[in-house]
């Protein structure tokens, strides 16, 4: 980790009370559906974002989520913290995403794109690692904004631009003119929040699974064929998917429930 990105996430202000309060309801092992909705109820701004978040076409609900515990017995406690913790999350941050040719908008709709994919490829198979899986989909490249902070800081947009087109590949253009990447960007943040070391983890390790605790390697490997499906364009293209098949192969994850996800991506 570079000193100057590491400057810019202690500068972080902390998270506010409702994320830590949702975070101590969700590791609470005798917590209940009931504990998170009460805490969920008592935020109407975050009560919003959730709701909008939940009725997106991306999951394909053919009737309108229109309450937290509709939502929290749809997706389940995982899923609705995944979506709290990335409204909570992004309002921390002030995006410019310009050096990646992206604007707030299309950042805000490659997460959503990742973490629909991820959540019906899961639901049904893997819907225990969805309590990492979800938030992780949401929130691993956040890391983007402080590193687009630090090219804009340095000046470095053309170096980037051409590091990008020479190696064809984000993170080893990120590690090219910065020195670090997204995802040990993204995994430094959590760590500083105190996030559990699943999410950190599986963050860290999404582009090299290998080196993940084994405990976690199987959620990262997850996340790493998501990104991979779902490039910062946020359109799954034929190439993406056959690279994403590829690394399903390699991992040996499930791929038949990859497929049915694929259809309605």
């Amino acid at each position: 980790m570079t000193e100057e990105i590491l400057k810019k996430i202690k500068q972080l202000p902390p998270l506010p009370e409702s994320a830590m309060q949702i975070e101590s309801v969700y590791q609470d092992p005798n917590s209940t559906f009931n504990d998170m909705i009460k805490i969920l109820e008592r935020d109407p701004l975050l009560t919003a974002d959730i709701l909008k978040a939940a009725n997106s076409p991306l999951y394909g609900f053919s009737r309108e989520i229109n309450a937290i515990s509709q939502a929290v017995g749809l997706f389940g406690m995982g899923t609705v913290r995944g979506f709290a913790l990335a409204s909570i999350v992004k309002k921390s941050f002030s995006l410019d995403l310009s050096p990646y040719g992206i604007n707030s908008d299309a950042f805000s709709l490659l997460s959503k794109r990742q973490h629909s994919l991820i959540t019906a490829w899961c639901l049904r198979k893997e819907a225990k690692l969805l309590g990492i899986l979800s938030p992780a989909a949401f929130l691993v490249e956040i890391g983007k904004v402080l590193i687009a902070q630090q090219i804009i800081s340095d000046k470095s947009e053309q170096k980037f631009k051409d590091a990008l087109a020479a190696l064809g590949d984000i993170e080893a253009a990120e590690r090219e003119v910065v020195g670090v990447d997204t995802p040990e960007v993204s995994a430094t943040i959590f760590e500083h929040w105190r996030f559990e070391l699943g999410l950190v983890e599986t963050i860290r390790n999404c582009q090299n699974p290998d080196k993940a605790k084994e405990e976690f390697r199987k959620s990262a490997q997850i996340l790493h064929v998501v990104r991979t499906a779902v490039p910062i364009s946020g359109v799954i293209t034929d190439a993406s998917t056959a690279a994403a098949k590829e690394l399903i192969i390699k991992y040996g994850l499930d791929m038949e429930s990859f497929d049915k996800a694929l259809e309605n991506a």
